[in-house]
């Protein structure tokens, strides 16, 4: 088993997650943050910003799953490599985009 695949596929899960909030909400209309808004990250980006951001992550998120390597649906290594990418780039989202959006961070148990 070689770790670069792996890799490649710990990134495209990453960002075909990413690409989920952008598009949705270019598609509503509504502006989000994006890398693009004053300041990075924070600010809102407008919705058309925001689709093309989107979808610019699809793209590389299909590349990186879908092009490098032989990416099997049931080959748990891919699956966990990838579904371990979209996980931590989803909970890092709730807790930075929580602040503007009303999300709050988890409580300490």
């Amino acid at each position: 088993m070689h770790w670069l695949p792996l890799l490649s596929y710990f990134f495209g899960g990453a960002f075909l997650a990413n690409a989920v909030p952008h598009v949705v909400s270019g598609m509503m209309g509504r502006p989000f943050q994006s890398p693009f808004a004053k300041p990075p990250g924070e600010g809102l980006s407008s919705s058309t910003v925001n689709v093309l951001w989107g979808f610019l992550n699809l793209a590389i998120g299909y590349v990186l799953v879908c092009r490098v390597g032989d990416f099997g649906l049931k080959d748990t290594a891919d699956i966990i490599a990838f579904g371990l990418g979209s996980f931590l780039i989803a909970l890092f989202s709730a807790w930075h985009f929580g602040r503007f959006n009303g999300g709050n961070r988890p409580e300490r148990i």
